[in-house]
């Protein structure tokens, strides 16, 4: 996208065309208008349009543009923080709800994806969390028993098991979450798009939101060829949000996170490498994650940015480490690379504002944007069309707060990584 081959990298190679869409031209009215071509944002304005809404989707560039195109494809279910943590940080009533919800959040995704025949790659047999080290063991163990006492489909594998499923006997264990798989992320986006249409949504492309005032009608949201003026607005751009409501971004930390794609690898290996074709990523701080694709390429992603000194450091490190991780794969080359943003909330939990009367967004997925993002996306709509009020929403509302030390944080991250992967292979 915009000549960017480090923007979307083999997911844009690989998906299906986007359905055609085209810039707003002149002034348009609707029920909803959605700011935002991503699985919140898209998954909003299928539902609302099933619910006999009239929306309008103004995306600032195309569909699946931001995390949503970027990202790697793991499905999962819940959240990075601990199950129990969650309703010790929101309460009871409400963290319950929520983790209600995400546990069966890839249900939903998986039921889409097959109800509109999307063409995504829906692998279903799971994710695998790796566990480096006696320190890594014990945190999937304290996990596992947190989802089971819950009674989720999960199952803690010791070392053997873990080499089995993977590949590698780089890990002292590992959790299977049978709730979880893998999608191809933007032909997952661009699936949602197609069924939105389907649906009587109108989708407009690059088409950036300058402005949004209230009117008569309810609110006046301007890009610099129209407007759409409609009673409710929902801001579905999360980390890659600018204006209008600039606080969105302000209270998250941007992450930077790279993919490195291989050469198709030969039946024979690919045997060797996660077989069963679940997705998988590791316990460390500076995780590292890999799955493969449809047609064998072993995606392999970490901490960084692909911008300056950091595109040659990161990917020999990769080089590196999947020497370490997977001896059998030898000298392989990558054929695609690609980075993007993760938006990091202070408590890695996503938040729900009211921006204003009638302006509402989820945000702050904290790298677990699919499965969230879709099911947001769903009840915003049932919130819109009334079938939702606000006190059974999964999240409370908040008000914006800005991050602290944000721009530190965010040089911190791009230049720790590089340090990190600069010293060794990590494993």
């Amino acid at each position: 996208m915009q000549n960017d081959p480090r923007s979307h990298g083999l997911w844009e190679r690989t998906a299906p065309p986007a359905p055609p869409a085209t810039p707003l031209a002149g002034d348009r009215t609707a029920d909803v208008v959605v700011i935002g071509g991503g699985y919140t944002g898209l998954s909003t304005a299928l539902h609302a349009a099933r619910d006999g809404l009239d929306v309008v989707l103004l995306e600032g560039v195309e569909i699946g543009f931001g995390g949503s195109g970027r990202n790697v494809g793991l499905v999962n279910a819940g959240m990075w923080v601990m199950p129990d943590d969650v309703p010790a940080t929101l309460g009871r009533e409400p963290g319950d709800r929520l983790l209600e919800l995400l546990g069966d959040a890839p249900r939903q995704v998986f039921e889409l994806v097959r109800a509109h025949g999307i063409e995504c790659e829906l692998e279903t047999a799971g994710t695998l969390h790796c566990a480096v080290g006696a320190k890594g063991l014990a945190e999937i163990r304290q996990r596992a028993e947190q989802w089971l006492a819950r009674g989720a489909p999960v199952r803690l594998l010791d070392a053997a098991d873990t080499a089995e499923k993977t590949g590698s006997h780089a890990y002292a264990g590992s959790l299977l979450d049978l709730r979880a798989g893998t999608i191809q992320p933007l032909a997952y986006a661009r699936g949602l798009a197609r069924a939105a249409l389907a649906h009587g949504a109108r989708i407009h492309v690059r088409s950036p939101v300058v402005s949004a005032e209230r009117a008569a009608g309810g609110w006046r949201v301007a890009t610099a060829g129209g407007s759409v003026t409609a009673g409710w607005v929902v801001v579905a751009t999360d980390a890659y949000t600018s204006m209008p409501w600039p606080e969105i971004r302000a209270e998250q930390i941007h992450l930077p996170y790279f993919n490195f794609a291989t050469v198709p690898l030969d039946a024979d290996l690919r045997s060797t490498i996660l077989p069963e074709r679940q997705g998988a990523w590791d316990t460390r701080e500076i995780l590292s994650s890999f799955r493969l694709d449809r047609a064998g390429r072993l995606v392999f992603g970490s901490v960084g940015a692909l911008r300056g000194s950091g595109a040659p450091i990161h990917r020999a490190w990769a080089k590196r480490a999947l020497a370490k991780i997977f001896p059998q794969i030898g000298d392989v080359a990558f054929e695609a690379e690609w980075y993007g943003q993760i938006g990091m909330t202070d408590n890695c939990l996503p938040r729900f504002h009211k921006l204003a009367p009638n302006v509402i967004t989820f945000s702050g997925y904290n790298g677990r944007g699919i499965a969230p993002g879709t099911v947001f996306g769903q009840i915003l709509a049932g919130h819109i069309a009334g079938r939702i009020p606000e006190e059974a929403l999964p999240l409370p509302v908040t008000d914006a707060s800005a991050a602290r030390l944000r721009r530190l944080k965010e040089a911190y991250y791009e230049v720790g990584s590089q340090i990190a992967h600069l010293a060794d292979a990590r494993l």
